[in-house]
């Protein structure tokens, strides 16, 4: 039995968008950091905090940390479903799925907290 977690009551197409759409940003985010790395004759500390400083990169920064967690989130729910079955695990399949996807769940929004604290925190 597989729990609909990331869409219920749709198919996974949606999440197949999802996906390549944030993958795109993520890609776009890789880019423009190595643009600006190659472009960039000396990287110091001051050049670094003067990137991050202005409000369109900590937005893209933000934007790129958002699609990263949810491309992980489908994915690793994809994963989750795909190997943790009541066919291969038994009773304790449904169970070992919920602590499964909780524990993902936690981690993605501690890594996004974490991140906006990076970004706008002290």
């Amino acid at each position: 039995m597989t729990i609909r977690m990331t869409r219920p009551g749709r198919s996974g197409i949606l999440d197949w968008l999802i996906q390549r759409v944030t993958a795109v940003i993520v890609a776009a985010f890789i880019v423009a950091m190595l643009v600006w790395l190659l472009s960039t004759g000396d990287v110091t500390y001051a050049a670094w905090k003067g990137l991050f400083a202005t409000a369109w990169m900590q937005s893209f920064t933000l934007l790129a940390l958002l699609a990263t967690c949810v491309h992980a989130w489908i994915g690793m729910w994809t994963v989750g479903t795909d190997y943790i079955q009541t066919g291969n695990l038994g009773k304790y399949a449904e169970t070992l799925l919920f602590l499964y996807q909780l524990g993902c769940a936690l981690v993605l929004i501690f890594y996004l907290l974490w991140g906006i604290n990076i970004l706008w925190g002290n």
